[in-house]
């Protein structure tokens, strides 16, 4: 489905990925750990089209969408890529619903029906009775199951995490990590998830390795 060719990314004079291939399937789930600095959150941002490589490829579905422009590559991404961080990057003055539904609003997608999903999504993530609350009457867990549904609400076809469990308690971690195999199990959902925690690492179909701008 996604496939990265030959990936460099070179910072003026600082190299941080150095030659990076991979490919991942429909409804796969790969773990990408290594230690920091090895690159590995750099290479998410190319896969989701948040930065662009300084040499080599990456295609989605056989398309090569390291030519689109910067206008093309945001409504790409938006159609096709969910993110989800570290850091929920809710917006505070937004109830849970509305951070959720922002995506769609942004692809003009009817209100009323981008309502209705987003709380189908809040409800089927334990967030039902939580839908009017504002970030910070969340905890940090519902927070980022927040984070989750808004990044589904477009049906993307990939979903990219970067330490999503990394600022949550053992249990809400737990849970998250157990979360992300259900939404493959329900919706055959791709997942790429960049982690140090050992435990979601090893649940994958998939880890790789990276160390020194590539994979070991």
């Amino acid at each position: 489905m996604i496939e990265a060719i030959d990936i460099y990314k070179n910072y003026g004079t600082l190299e941080i990925l150095k030659g990076v291939s991979l490919k991942i399937s429909q409804g796969e789930i790969i773990s990408i750990v290594g230690p920091s600095g090895a690159g590995k959150s750099t290479l998410l941002h190319i896969l989701g089209t948040l930065d662009r490589s300084s040499k080599g490829n990456v295609l989605f579905e056989g398309k090569n969408i390291s030519q689109l422009k910067d206008k093309q590559l945001g409504i790409f991404r938006n159609q096709n890529i969910g993110f989800v961080f570290q850091f929920h990057h809710l917006l505070p003055e937004f109830t849970a619903i509305e951070n959720v539904c922002i995506p769609s609003f942004i692809a003009k997608k009817n209100t009323s029906e981008v309502k209705i999903k987003a709380t189908e999504l809040l409800t089927y993530l334990g967030l039902k009775e939580r839908l009017n609350h504002k970030p910070s009457e969340l905890s940090g867990g519902e927070q980022q199951r927040v984070a989750v549904a808004r990044a589904l609400i477009n049906d993307p076809k990939i979903v990219l995490a970067d330490e999503p469990s990394g600022n949550l308690d053992t249990d809400s971690a737990k849970s998250l990590h157990q979360l992300f195999f259900e939404l493959r199990k329900k919706f055959n959902q791709t997942f790429v998830i960049v982690t140090h925690n050992e435990e979601l690492a090893e649940m994958a179909d998939r880890k790789l390795v990276m160390r020194d701008g590539k994979i070991v």
